[in-house]
């Protein structure tokens, strides 16, 4: 690791949330050898203090807490506007929940027991995105116009061409971000979600939230085959795509 990556870590704060003294210390101990800044909860009352004492850049968050449910906040917090990048991480195992804790807000899934590799790797690849990436639209375009749709890059939501708004869930919005960064590119499960890259490819949820994605880009007219399936590669957005 550089000097240069080193500093920048210690700058980037987190917040790790574990009603589980010894895998929050856990967590935490490994981060802190990454030289990233952590402070931790135990539960939702504790969190929520944190945060508006210290804002965080990334929140690690367990689904069981005391006090409250780790699902139900996720969703509180969208709703009050947080956008800090969330890793939800939880014993529940099922491709349901997984799509649930994505739809509700949460920007990545981590299901216990899990490699504290796995972890750095995902927190990583989280912030750096969030940061932007090379193939992030310039940030002073508010609208992504593809097929008949336009997508607001900057509350979240796809607009028709009547003007109508259609609603869409973080995770929703995040597949089409980067779809929409590189159009006509076939992009395979480990590019769309490379934050979960070691477990994507046999992870059947991506499917499902594509296909949530389709359903509500087919509303329109010409919204239909916009994102097509490109057999054992992955997925593409067959259309041009233009900024204002």
């Amino acid at each position: 690791m550089t000097a240069q990556q080193t500093q920048q870590q210690a700058q980037e704060r987190i917040l790790v949330v574990e009603d589980d003294a010894d895998i929050r210390d856990l967590i935490a101990g490994q981060l802190r050898m990454e030289h990233y800044d952590v402070s931790t909860a135990s539960g939702i009352a504790d969190m929520r203090a944190r945060l508006t004492a210290d804002p965080a850049d990334l929140v690690i968050l367990d689904l069981n807490l005391p006090d409250g449910d780790g699902l139900s906040l996720c969703r509180e917090l969208r709703a009050e506007g947080v956008e800090t990048p969330i890793i939800m991480v939880t014993a529940r195992s099922s491709a349901v929940d997984r799509v649930l804790g994505l739809e509700l807000g949460a920007d990545d899934y981590l299901t216990k027991p899990f490699e504290p590799r796995e972890l750095l790797a995902r927190v990583r690849n989280l912030l750096r995105r969030t940061r932007g990436g090379p193939h992030a639209p310039a940030r002073q375009y508010r609208f992504a116009l593809f097929g008949p749709w336009k997508l607001d890059l900057l509350q979240r939501r796809l607009v028709k061409p009547d003007g109508g708004l259609v609603m869409l869930s973080s995770a929703e919005f995040r597949l089409l971000s980067r779809f929409i960064q590189e159009p006509n590119v076939v992009l395979s499960r480990e590019a769309l979600l490379p934050e979960r890259r070691a477990t994507v490819a046999h992870d059947r949820s991506i499917d499902l939230q594509i296909s949530r994605l389709r359903q509500k880009l087919a509303t329109v007219k010409g919204g239909e085959g916009l994102i097509l399936t490109v057999r054992s590669e992955g997925y593409v957005l067959a259309c041009i795509v233009r900024y204002q």
